[in-house]
C-alpha cells in the first residue's frame, strides 16, 4: 500500500530503539520511543505554509508526536510538519 500524506503532513518510519544496552537484552516494555526518523512522503504543503521537509531527510521530533500507522508490516508515524523539531544534517 503507498500512503500519500496531504497538507502539511509528513509520513516518518521511526529509527529501530536501542536491543542491547552493554550487553543487557531490553524487553520491549521498557524500550525507549525512537526520537528520530527518516522522512518516507510528504504531503504538499498549505497556502500558508509551504513544505520545506522532503522524502529522505533524517528528523527529530517530540516523544508524542505523530500517529502511529502500520502499511506492510512496517510502523510508521504520521504528523505535521510543525511536528518537526530539527533536520539531522551530516
Amino acid at each position: 500500500m503507498k500512503i500519500k500524506p496531504l497538507a502539511d503532513r509528513v509520513l516518518v518510519l521511526p529509527a529501530k530503539a536501542e536491543e542491547k544496552v552493554g550487553g543487557i537484552i531490553i524487553p520491549d516494555t521498557a524500550k525507549e520511543k525512537p526520537q528520530r526518523g527518516k522522512v518516507v512522503a510528504v504531503g504538499e504543503g498549505t497556502k500558508d505554509e509551504k513544505m520545506i521537509l522532503k522524502k529522505g531527510d533524517e528528523v527529530l521530533y517530540g516523544k508524542y508526536s505523530g500517529t502511529e500507522l502500520e502499511s506492510d508490516g512496517e510502523k510508521y508515524l504520521m504528523m505535521r510538519q510543525s511536528d518537526i523539531l530539527a533536520v539531522v544534517e551530516d
